[in-house]
């Protein structure tokens, strides 16, 4: 077990703070043998070999500050803020930026909630010219389903999405309540002294 002193890495032979070497439940101290360094390079040195051996063009990577990182998926050099941690990575960060990530785990949930791609829900909203299939007014950003079925119905927005939630996606309920709005509103009628009508 290293002390808290710090560990040497094997690579460099350097002792290092526990903090610069990556997690590893194979090791019975629970850290790689090389530090986070060490293992950027071989990495990097791999990657290179491989890509050479494969007669494929090497991407040359981008000068990166201290302090930042360059995304895999978009390219951008941001700082470490901008990055989720992940004890397993060699240098400790998420090999995606939280914005690609997001946008990633967005993507996810609508194929998981509703067996569609992004570009499906993109046409929808096109077709409705952008706004609530319902109101025709705010934004559309809330993909709207069926309970029942499954089945996406549109894409409507947030009041109105909410609504019908609320109405419990009962067409009768939402009849009842546009009868109410134009002026018709139900009024109970007795069957016998203290006895009313069950609504229907």
């Amino acid at each position: 077990m290293p002390d808290s002193g710090g560990k040497q890495c094997t690579g460099c032979r350097r002792r290092l703070a526990l903090t610069s070497f990556a997690a590893d439940r194979n090791r019975r101290d629970g850290l790689q043998v090389r530090c986070r360094g060490c293992v950027a390079e071989y990495g990097a040195a791999h990657y290179r070999r491989r890509r050479e051996a494969l007669g494929k063009k090497i991407r040359e990577k981008a000068h990166v500050p201290s302090g930042h990182k360059e995304c895999r998926q978009c390219g951008g050099i941001k700082p470490h803020s901008e990055w989720h941690r992940n004890a397993t990575a060699s240098d400790g960060l998420s090999t995606r930026c939280k914005a690609c990530r997001a946008v990633r785990s967005r993507a996810g949930h609508l194929k998981r909630q509703y067996g569609i791609a992004e570009a499906q829900r993109d046409e929808m909203i096109a077709a409705q010219a952008g706004v609530c299939a319902i109101c025709r007014k705010a934004p559309a950003v809330h993909v709207d389903h069926c309970h029942k079925t499954g089945k996406v119905r549109g894409v409507l927005c947030f009041n109105c999405n909410s609504a019908l939630g609320k109405l419990g996606d009962d067409p009768d309920a939402i009849r009842r309540a546009i009868a109410y709005l134009e002026g018709n509103v139900w009024k109970p009628t007795l069957e016998a002294p203290g006895v009313c009508q069950r609504p229907s």
